[in-house]
């Protein structure tokens, strides 16, 4: 199996064509942690997974991705993004949504084949919504549909898994399956989550990683800090910052 790591940033810096958005980021997360980042509007985060993802190039620095550049790895990451736009008058089941995770991998004409159906059918299990695989996408709970959305970034069988705020509009209950959801998937392949949720960052991530310009990686427990709000704004709590940790976490930093 290979062991290098799910993610590893080495001195990343990128612009805009102005000053910065991140300086001296390094990072790293193991295979199968589950990691929830956080920080506020503006900080970076959607940038630095925009440069996972391969859609931005870094100025500086270095990214690997399971091992790879972050274009070579892209077909094995899996991601949903915070805003996933479908028309509701749109006739599309759950099946449908799923088996847009397909494109690329299967013929781009013609029906889809026996294998990504069976694959479509494998990612709702996991999600618990294999018995909807018929019913019309908008009829759906926000709950069910973020679900079925992870479905459809599970269907490609990635190694990693990269969700932006998946946790927006849902109700407490609805949020304690999701984590439930996290726990099982991180198990067998990497889940980085984009979160302002504070009872996601308290109870379920083992480490956070803070992105406001550049980054600090930090242990997670239900603290209530004034220091926190002061570094990373109102909108970031409950994390405790390791005294070791105060500037910025050598890679590998953590519990």
């Amino acid at each position: 199996m290979d062991d290098s790591p799910a993610i590893e940033i080495e001195d990343v810096w990128f612009s805009y064509n102005g000053p910065p958005v991140l300086r001296e980021v390094s990072l790293r997360i193991a295979r199968r942690e589950l990691v929830c980042m956080v920080g506020p509007n503006g900080g970076g985060k959607t940038t630095l997974l925009k440069l996972m993802l391969a859609l931005l190039r870094p100025g500086r620095g270095r990214i690997r991705i399971l091992g790879r550049s972050p274009a070579e790895a892209r077909p094995a990451v899996g991601y949903m993004p915070q805003h996933a736009h479908f028309d509701p008058k749109f006739p599309v089941s759950v099946m449908d949504v799923v088996l847009m995770g397909r494109l690329g991998r299967s013929a781009l004409m013609g029906p889809h084949r026996r294998a990504d159906r069976a694959a479509a059918d494998h990612a709702l299990e996991e999600v618990d919504l294999a018995d909807f695989r018929k019913r019309s996408f908008s009829e759906l709970s926000g709950g069910q549909r973020q679900r079925v959305l992870i479905a459809r970034s599970l269907v490609s069988a990635p190694e990693l898994l990269l969700l932006d705020e998946p946790t927006a509009s849902l109700d407490v209950a609805v949020e304690t399956e999701f984590h439930d959801l996290l726990r099982r998937l991180s198990q067998r392949l990497t889940v980085v989550v984009v979160s302002h949720d504070v009872g996601f960052v308290a109870d379920v991530v083992g480490r956070v990683v803070c992105v406001k310009g550049t980054v600090a990686v930090h242990p997670t427990a239900a603290l209530t800090g004034e220091l926190v709000r002061d570094l990373y704004g109102l909108d970031v709590r409950l994390i405790r910052h390791d005294h070791d940790c105060q500037r910025k976490c050598p890679e590998g930093a953590g519990p």
